[in-house]
């Protein structure tokens, strides 16, 4: 199981504002600085930006993630424990403390992430060096498999609830009491700083502390409440990361995934169709023939090699009255009296629960109809659940906000041949249809989704609504009156539904007719909607979701026509035309350019001699006493003796390699399209070659050795894509095609000084260098325009061997050549800007006449590039 794309960038996201916190040492100025790079300084007068970092949790960073549901959270923080302990002193135990809100959920969680077969399991154990341990809290309390040794030597993950740790009477808690089992830590502690006041130093709690743990906190709006904070701060954690839909005002956000990504990706059954009936009978009625309908679509794609579903409705029954209204053993009774088999019904309520051990995707269970009242509100997916019906009395406005999310989750994660398989319903017959479709917006917020992935119908007429109308004083007064005057009786004789006819008997009714309308007519809008995203800046998407944060500035209203008029070529490469989409080539990237790269049969050489034992040292005298640094930043200092690196290196060598190998590989994170096994084997050679004196000097200064071999392995890659590239080039399997327009907004973030001819209203910020282009090319008398290009998913780039390349300028000359200019200071001239140079010729040869490319120093020259003085006088002519 792999990262979808939008689960990467959330990893992506977090691995950048990790990299602030090692260059900023501080965690609210990282934050700070890495929205303000993004789309702006904060302002709270028109409240664009980010609001500051909230010091929530003393010395523990804590940041959130926003994923929609369905958006594979669980995945995402698997792999970003990955990310988090990569920052971290490799010297620290890697201990996490999963915390979940409610009890089926907790078995859930430590069922997935404990079974081999599990991708979750399989992916963390991929990531650690398959050193996982899974803990629940009895395992820790009788100290099972749980002591310093082991600790020390893999990933640690503590499932637990969030009631297990916040109940008021700390005493009445085992986590806070003497415990035997654990003696062996307190030998451990450094000091006692983390001891809580009051608290033996055996207890569990001080334990846990004593870890300084990175804390993953799921669903985590349902940690918000003092309570739930106090227990937070209580763990002393290093790090959190909460995950959550629908961020409270106190996170702090550092990736959101907007849900038209989910979308895409086929996670999630929308847009959701509302269809409000006449009544009760018509809503039974139809929801039959709706699953019928849906199964036997399901069943012939099977058939076809499509996998097994089996639409589930859910029926949200009214709570028991003393008027028994329509209650779930009444509605049981009913559909049982329809003819349909009690193997099909079951009823899920606060104290009934008939789903006990069914496994609903298996293809032995019969379950079809699940009877709840808001019992499925929360911690419960079953991806063949498609209609939830809702039996609530017309008088009332119907209330499927806490429900509405356990019908969105698509069945495999796949777009389905079947349309209608890919939406979800919901059935009502609500007088309010109004307030039931606030109820289902707000369902569909508390979800991560928006009123804009609904479809509504509304057949009941207003002379119907008229006729439940009451007056609320004759309601306050007499409500048992007006129950008995609004309840209605479902009318079996009006139910069209037979469950014993075969598929070619079955009937339809005009509602799923028109539903199946509607339907069609949404999947298509969506398709249409999704190529037409396809062609945004990564970015932009995010960026609509943030909304009015985002600070945008427009292009200026004399420089609109060129919006249009440009077109941007990029590198495509030909490929098998696919069946879906019919075309023989795609937009050019680097894995398909390194897809036969074996970087194990690479060479190993490189020279360890220049070796900086100070590149990531913080210096700790400079620190005030209780300053909020992050405690988990890494130190080097071949002062420092490393306890980890004298237990390695007491191992036989193969281990040893082994063990520095996977150190290094924390440190290395992603580096994609090259496979971490590839690395692992290109890192075990060179370590091959050492002697323990080598071994040891790695152990102490590892980031400074990792930074050469990543170094080595960037170089080794680009230059085999160069050769594949030019290769292709020349047997005319790469071409250029117009593929990117500029917007008529940007997002720059910071911004630089108003130079005048610039193309929007405000451009970019700019280094010294840049300002002195921008004023002596972009003002020249015969450019149209100048706009500092945009980067990180914002602006316009090339393609091709090089990770896409953002040139620093566009220009546009009055006689319509367009120019891509890159400033080079005279101190980078290395090897990267050569290929950068490379680059950028190859692609003013394949663009065409219209278009040119300069890299430009100061004074300095390399082959290709061009100086200052000199690039302005062959512009000036252009």
């Amino acid at each position: 199981m792999e990262l979808k794309s939008y689960q990467r960038k959330v990893i992506e996201n977090l691995e950048e504002y990790l990299e602030y916190v090692q260059e900023h040492k501080s965690l609210a100025k990282a934050f700070n600085q890495y929205w303000e790079d993004k789309i702006g300084p904060y302002n709270p007068l028109d409240g664009t930006g980010m609001e500051s970092y909230k010091n929530n949790i003393p010395n523990g960073a804590h940041v959130c993630v926003k994923v929609p549901t369905a958006g594979g959270k669980t995945f995402i923080a698997v792999n970003a424990l990955h990310t988090i302990f990569s920052a971290y002193d490799t010297a620290k135990p890697k201990a996490v403390i999963w915390l979940v809100p409610w009890s089926n959920l907790l078995q859930q969680t430590v069922n997935n992430l404990s079974n081999p077969e599990h991708p979750y399991r399989q992916k963390l154990n991929s990531l650690f060096n398959n050193r996982v341990e899974i803990y629940q809290k009895s395992d820790l309390l009788q100290g099972s498999n749980f002591n310093p040794t082991v600790v020390k030597d893999q990933l640690s993950v503590f499932v637990m609830s969030f009631a297990s740790l916040r109940a008021n009477k700390k005493e009445d808690r085992k986590v806070y009491q003497e415990n035997g089992q654990l003696e062996s830590f307190v030998s451990q502690y450094k000091n006692s700083e983390h001891i809580l006041s009051g608290v033996d130093d055996t207890a569990l709690i001080n334990v846990l502390r004593y870890l300084n743990p990175v804390l993953v906190v799921d669903e985590s709006h349902n940690a918000e409440s003092d309570l739930s904070v106090d227990m937070l701060k209580n763990l002393n954690p290093s790090f959190i990361l909460d995950l959550t839909a629908t961020p409270k005002d106190n996170s702090n956000i550092v990736s959101l995934v907007p849900a038209i990504e989910l979308k895409k990706e086929h996670m999630v059954k929308l847009p959701v169709i509302v269809y409000n009936n006449h009544d009760k009978t018509e809503v039974i009625n139809n929801a039959l023939h709706l699953q019928r309908k849906l199964e036997n679509l399901a069943k012939k794609q099977e058939a076809e090699g499509g996998r097994y579903i089996r639409p589930i409705v859910l029926f949200q029954a009214q709570p028991k009255t003393k008027d028994d209204n329509t209650t779930f053993e009444k509605l049981k009774e009913q559909l049982l009296g329809l003819g349909i088999p009690e193997s099909h019904i079951k009823i899920k309520t606060a104290s009934i629960d008939e789903l006990k051990g069914i496994d609903l995707m298996s293809k032995e269970c019969e379950v079809r109809y699940i009877i709840t009242i808001n019992a499925l509100k929360e911690g419960w997916d079953c991806p063949f659940a498609y209609i939830l019906a809702s039996l609530a009395d017309k008088s009332s406005s119907v209330d499927v906000e806490q429900i509405l999310g356990r019908v969105l989750r698509q069945p495999y994660v796949q777009k389905h041949k079947s349309f209608q398989l890919n939406l979800s319903y919901v059935l009502t017959a609500s007088a309010k249809f109004n307030e039931t479709l606030q109820s289902i917006v707000k369902g569909l917020q508390e979800s991560g989704f928006s009123e804009k992935d609904y479809r509504k119908v509304d057949k009941m007429t207003e002379e119907e609504k008229k006729t439940v109308k009451t007056d609320p004083v004759e309601s306050f007064l007499f409500p048992e009156q007006q129950t008995k005057q609004t309840e209605e009786i479902i009318d079996k004789s009006r139910v069209t539904f037979n469950p014993n006819a075969n598929e070619e008997e079955t009937e339809t009714t005009s509602a799923i007719t028109e539903i199946e309308t509607i339907a069609e007519e949404q999947n298509r809008q969506l398709e249409a909607q999704i190529k037409e995203q396809e062609k945004q800046p990564v970015d932009e998407n995010i960026f609509q979701e943030m909304g009015t944060k985002v600070k945008r500035f427009k292009v200026k209203e004399s420089n609109k026509d060129f919006i249009n008029k440009i077109e941007f070529p990029q590198f495509f490469i030909k490929v098998t035309a696919s069946d879906i989409f019919g075309t023989d080539e795609e937009l050019l990237n680097r894995e398909s350019l390194l897809k036969d790269f074996k970087l194990s049969d690479e060479n190993i050489k490189i020279d360890f001699d220049q070796i900086s034992s100070d590149l990531y040292k913080i210096d700790l005298e400079e620190s005030k006493k209780n300053e909020y640094r992050p405690s988990f930043t890494k130190i080097e200092d071949s002062m420092v003796k490393d306890p980890i690196a004298e237990y390695i290196l007491a191992k036989p060598k193969d281990n040893q390699i082994t063990d520095i190998t996977h150190q290094m590989m924390q440190i290395i994170g992603n580096m994609y399209p090259i496979p971490d096994q590839e690395i692992k084997i290109y890192i075990g050679r060179i370590l091959n070659g050492m002697n323990t004196e080598q071994l040891r000097d790695i152990l102490v200064r590892k980031w400074s050795y990792t930074d050469k071999i990543k170094s080595k392995i960037r170089q080794l890659a680009d230059s085999y894509a160069e050769g594949r590239f030019m290769d292709l080039l020349k047997s005319k399997k790469i071409n250029t095609k117009a593929n990117w327009k500029l917007g008529n907004e940007i997002v720059p973030g910071n911004t630089g000084s108003s130079i005048g001819n610039s193309l929007y209203e405000r451009e970019g910020s700019m280094n010294n260098f840049e300002e002195r282009v921008a004023m002596e090319i972009g003002t020249s008398s015969n450019v149209a325009f100048w706009h500092r290009n945009l980067e990180r998913g914002k602006g316009f780039y090339i393609n091709g061997f090089k990770a896409n390349h953002y040139p620093d300028f566009i220009m546009q000359t009055k006689s319509g050549k367009t120019i891509l200019i890159e400033t080079k200071g005279d101190h980078l001239d290395g090897s990267d800007s050569e290929a950068k140079c490379r680059l950028g010729n190859e692609w003013e040869r394949q663009a065409g006449q219209d278009f040119a490319y300069f890299m430009v120093f100061d004074k300095k020259e390399i082959k290709g590039a061009y100086t200052l003085d000199k690039a302005k006088e062959l512009i000036s002519n252009m």
